[in-house]
């Protein structure tokens, strides 16, 4: 990021913080208050400290640890600042979202200041919008993934409520609104530039891309047909919906294409094997809520990039030789191969082919007030890993947000989350909004 953003960010949010009125005089009343504020100026501040066990058998830990030391635990301090500002005049409406980390870990410290968002909306009629900035779309339907959101960042699927950082696009939204099954009907088109310094890890370089989303709303099912045209990644094809059968009762769904998906394996060896197909991807997801106030969320991903049982395993097998090679000569080479094809595709957060997802929410169980306890699950329906976190929240204090978590993972030698660096980790995070 150029260092003259966080100056522009600050410059932002303090010209909006200038345009606060004064105090009134007791008992003073001014109709303009009871008006809607052109403004508005908020976020939040987060602590998250983390305690996780480590396993020190499994391949990813290796590959993590090698050259660090042998740790039994980790600990992690994270902690969060994100603003968020808008400005309303007219046509036209400014806003801009920046985030603040600061954190210590293994590694030792990191900071990083991030605008997220930041762009300028100018709706000439109520059917128009264009918009120029950075921005996060929000395609697809799903809670833990997005098989359809074709220019989007994946979200995390430990978390998927955490905020994403978006790109720097050129769009537009045209609505139409119509008397009949077809209720409503927009179309939304997208330019998004891939250069060295702006949006460069969306994918390879050089390369003016465009996107389009249609959507309808058709007999009460929001519908999504979305298109991505061939450039700094594959063309793709994606499709969404979403419908409430009841009032408590709502299904889901995504699909989508990625057309000449290049995809590279890995042998137990090392040797690689480059290859190129259509990759196919679908979610099936339904969210039920109860009269006792029980929120059930579940979703099946399959996911057509994905690795087999047998890549992944050999791929973890490669990985175990490589630390062998690394213990008994010193040289990291092996390693660093095995690091290189994680970043391409291996370490993916769910980086195989079938899923399933469910997520429990109780509200204020036993009348207990200001209190929401939840369970998630995910399962690799592939080699039988899953992981399970149980969690509470707690929010008696006006604006404060206390949530303890805790991650269990489980799986046999050769499986993902059996694999994985750590198998228990806990956190509290602190989150007071403002």
């Amino acid at each position: 990021m150029s260092p003259r953003r966080p100056f522009i960010a600050l410059a932002f949010l303090s010209a909006a913080a200038g345009l606060l009125p004064a105090a009134a005089e007791d008992y003073s009343f001014d109709v303009s208050e009871t008006e809607k504020k052109p403004y508005s100026l908020n976020g939040y501040a987060e602590f998250r400290p983390v305690l996780a066990a480590m396993d020190r058998d499994a391949a990813l830990y290796k590959l993590k640890f090698h050259n660090h030391a042998k740790e039994r635990t980790t600990y992690e301090y994270n902690s969060k600042l994100q603003l968020e500002g808008s400005y309303q005049r007219g046509i036209s409406r400014a806003y801009l979202r920046i985030n603040s980390d600061l954190n210590n870990t293994y590694q030792g410290w990191d900071r990083d200041l991030q605008i997220y968002e930041g762009y300028l909306s100018v709706k000439p009629s109520s059917e128009a919008d264009i918009i120029a900035g950075k921005k996060v779309m929000r395609w697809g339907k799903g809670y833990a993934w997005n098989p359809a959101a074709l220019i989007d960042r994946p979200k995390n699927p430990d978390d998927p409520e955490l905020p994403l950082e978006g790109y720097a696009v050129l769009s537009a939204d045209y609505t139409r609104s119509f008397n009949g099954q077809l209720k409503t009907a927009s179309v939304t088109p997208v330019i998004l530039p891939v250069y060295e310094h702006l949006n460069n890890t969306f994918g390879s370089l050089n390369h003016l891309d465009f996107a389009c989303k249609a959507y309808f709303l058709y007999y009460d099912t929001d519908i999504d047909l979305i298109y991505r045209a061939r450039g700094s990644k594959p063309a793709a094809y994606g499709a969404d919906f979403s419908r409430n059968i009841s009032t408590n009762f709502e299904v889901h769904g995504e699909a989508a294409l990625i057309a000449d998906n290049p995809h590279t394996i890995t042998d137990k060896n090392g040797n690689t094997t480059k290859k190129v197909f259509d990759a196919k991807s679908y979610l099936l997801g339904l969210r039920y809520q109860t009269e006792k106030d029980a929120t059930y969320i579940a979703e099946y991903y399959h996911n057509g990039g994905g690795f087999s049982d047998e890549a992944m395993t050999d791929y973890f097998s490669f990985v175990d030789a490589a630390y062998v090679s690394y213990t008994g000569t010193g040289s990291a080479a092996l390693m660093q191969k095995a690091a290189d094809l994680s970043n391409s595709g291996y370490g993916a957060a769910n980086p195989m082919r079938e899923y399933f997802y469910l997520r429990v929410i109780q509200q204020e169980p036993f009348k207990i007030l200001y209190f929401t306890p939840a369970l998630t699950t995910m399962i690799n329906a592939g080699d039988n890993s899953f992981s399970i976190a149980p969690e509470t929240v707690w929010t008696r204090v006006t604006n404060l947000e206390l949530r303890l978590k805790a991650i269990f993972l489980a799986g046999s030698s050769g499986t993902e989350f059996g694999e994985k660096a750590g198998s228990t980790k806990v956190e509290l995070r602190a989150k007071y909004y403002f």
